[in-house]
């Protein structure tokens, strides 16, 4: 085998979008269409003939959303077991799946299991009634410890919560008491994001009417500086901006996007990455299902990424991870060095003491994380 690479499976369904949602979403009701799971195990069949992808072997399955976990049980073990027995796979392959709270029940669960799948991230957002209606989730915090529970008694031993701060309303003592009832249900991983109003979302609408009243930056640092403090001592690592997990427990899947790996996305809307060659599928499902029924590659775009721009998304992607990007393995495979390619723009960075080269590898600093997306 010639290399690794993550496969990626997109379900863009959901029981309804969320006030702040700007992923390629669709609001189904709660029965997501049979004919898009055919299409995927269609699509999933195309993709095993590729002599790139026999070449090669998956070191992770991700099935993301929308709300994957929408699907029945049967459905999802159909997926997960077709992802699993049309690739080459490598030994302990991490096989995530993202869920609504809500979602979820035990049969469902077993039956995952039995498949294969053996790393379940749960969006709870927050254990606050009042802020889960704000943003428009449909389930209630004590569903979210249920669907806790629930995982855990199906014998899932590595599961991510994702949260959020930042919310409107949502006070330092509102956010102390999600983290803290995170950190008492001791998961392996949280995953914790601030809020970004993102432009043709409900919220984005709600703050140009200034019916949405924002945080202030001050509020917000607050929020970022309680979070690392509380999960340090919890025992939860901080190894991405965004990402905390016990040792050992990282998500290999998202490391491989922040090392600029490869990576095979099947189902609408989802972007692949090979060996330099950028494709992406069609947004509709409708679409997507129509050209896969025809045998036709649902793409609706690709472009081969320069070594420049190869080099630019590796420096990017690396400086999200607390190690940084390595820059021997920057030299290596682009043969280019950071502070000759931007120049005054980096050493203004490193002299202001924002970004940190050391031991061959160039990093954020701590003062540089909490605006972090600023920088990058």
């Amino acid at each position: 085998m010639s290399g690794l690479y993550g496969l990626y499976i997109h379900i863009p369904f959901c029981r309804r979008k969320c006030l702040y949602c700007s992923f390629v979403s669709q609001a189904c009701g709660g029965r997501p269409p049979a004919a898009y799971l055919e299409a995927l195990l269609s699509h999933i069949r195309q993709y095993s003939r590729l002599e790139w992808v026999r070449e090669r072997e998956i070191s992770s399955i991700f099935i993301g959303g929308g709300t994957p976990s929408l699907y029945d049980g049967k459905s999802l073990a159909r997926l997960i077991s077709a992802g699993r027995d049309s690739f080459n796979c490598q030994p302990g392959l991490e096989i995530s799946m993202e869920s609504n709270p809500n979602s979820l029940s035990p049969a469902q669960l077993d039956l995952c299991r039995e498949a294969g799948l053996n790393r379940l991230s749960i969006g709870v957002q927050s254990f606050n009634d009042r802020l889960l209606k704000v943003l428009g989730r449909s389930h209630s915090r004590n569903e979210a410890r249920q669907a806790f529970g629930m995982a855990r008694a199906a014998g899932f031993d590595n599961i991510n919560l994702d949260l959020m701060y930042g919310l409107p309303g949502q006070s330092l003592t509102d956010w102390r008491q999600t983290l803290e009832q995170a950190a008492a249900l001791a998961p392996e991983h949280l995953s914790i994001y601030e809020l970004s109003v993102e432009p043709d979302t409900p919220f984005a609408e709600l703050k140009e009417n200034r019916r949405l009243t924002l945080l202030a930056e001050e509020e917000v640092i607050e929020q970022e500086n309680l979070t690392y403090s509380l999960l340090e001592r919890q025992g939860l690592e901080r190894y991405e901006i965004s990402n905390f997990a016990r040792p050992g427990r990282q998500c290999r899947h998202n490391l491989n996007y922040w090392r600029n790996g490869s990576y095979l996305g099947i189902g609408a809307a989802a972007v692949s990455c090979l060996s330099g060659l950028r494709l992406r599928n069609v947004d509709k499902a409708e679409t997507y299902i129509k050209m896969v029924r025809r045998g036709l590659a649902p793409l609706a775009e690709g472009e081969a990424l320069s070594r420049e721009a190869a080099f630019r998304e590796s420096v990017i992607m690396g400086l999200r991870m607390l190690r940084g990007v390595s820059l021997i393995d920057l030299r290596l495979h682009y043969d280019l060095h950071p502070l000759d390619y931007y120049g005054p723009a980096l050493r203004s960075l490193v002299e202001r003491g924002l970004i940190v080269m050391d031991d061959n590898y160039m990093r954020l600093s701590a003062r540089a994380l909490p605006v972090a997306n600023q920088i990058l």
